[in-house]
């Protein structure tokens, strides 16, 4: 939810820099508001679960990029350009019957 404030962002009730500790990760977070200028404008809300901390902090990016097109819808071409609104489709891989893992194949004994 992105709403006009002081530039708060909040994830999971927690803000940007309790939940994404490292630089790296606050940087992932806040790099569409400042591509199109408006950090210290908007208050962002979002909520995320799953996956590691890294896939998080681009689903956040991913959300708050299309949350920024509903808002002002000039800046769509600036965020497709940076990649920001294209979703990472993989998935999980499925197990399959007769072997440990997706693809890990039970110990081969010769004998």
């Amino acid at each position: 939810m992105v709403s006009v404030g002081t530039g708060e962002i909040t994830i999971n009730k927690l803000p940007l820099e309790s939940y994404f500790q490292t630089s790296d990760l606050q940087y992932i977070v806040m790099h569409p508001m400042t591509s199109i200028g408006v950090e210290k404008g908007l208050n962002v809300k979002t909520k995320v679960s799953g996956g590691g901390i890294h896939s998080q902090a681009e689903a956040v990016r991913h959300a708050i990029s299309r949350a920024l097109i509903n808002y002002n819808p000039e800046s769509r071409r600036t965020l497709k350009k940076l990649g920001f609104l294209t979703r990472d489709p993989r998935v999980k891989e499925r197990k399959k019957p007769g072997l440990k893992r997706a693809r890990r194949a039970p110990q081969f004994s010769k004998r």
